[in-house]
Parts: structure tokens; C-alpha cells; sequence
């Protein structure tokens, strides 16, 4: 999902958003291990998708707890 995309999600949509994100990332990490898993890169990019969905969350639970 693209930055703009998840900059658009309130606060519960991405902690949903990450939520899902990491059980993909544990499914694809339990293929790795038993060698089903074709494209190793599909590791990194879920990675980095938490990673973004994560950096926009906290973002905009400190600019709600400024706000108050």
C-alpha cells in the first residue's frame, strides 16, 4: 500500500493495517522455512510496508496527543 494510501486511514484503520500486514509477513516467514517460498524479496517488502504502516501511525497518535 502506498504512503498516500495509508496517510488517508485513521488511527484504528492502520492498526488493522498493521495487524495484517505482520500476520502476511508470519505466513510468508513459516513458507521460507519450509521451502515453499519462490521470491525472497516479498520478505523485504512486507517488512517495509509494517515499517511505513507503523512510521504514519505513530505520527498520527502524536499529532492527536499534541492537539489535546
Amino acid at each position: 500500500m502506498k504512503t498516500a494510501e495509508l496517510r488517508q486511514k485513521d488511527v484504528a484503520g492502520l492498526e488493522a493495517e498493521v495487524k495484517s500486514l505482520q500476520k502476511a509477513h508470519f505466513g510468508l516467514r513459516m513458507q521460507k522455512a519450509t521451502q515453499q517460498l519462490n521470491n525472497n524479496a516479498v520478505l523485504g517488502d512486507t517488512r517495509r510496508a509494517i515499517a511505513r504502516a507503523k512510521t504514519i501511525l505513530a505520527e498520527k497518535q502524536r499529532n492527536a496527543a499534541s492537539a489535546k
